[in-house]
């Protein structure tokens, strides 16, 4: 990966993160952030 990939994808994930703060409260943040957690403690159990 470059360093110019690097860098939009990195702006990418900002701006997202900050439509999903202004737009939507952080709903859809906080929704995928229980999903990675639900995903984790799935793998840790298979592990």
């Amino acid at each position: 990966m470059s360093n110019s990939i690097a860098l939009g994808l990195t702006i990418l994930i900002a701006v997202a993160l900050v439509a999903d703060g202004i737009l939507f409260d952080w709903d859809n943040s906080f929704f995928l952030t229980l999903k990675f957690m639900d995903l984790m403690e799935w793998v840790a159990f298979w592990r």
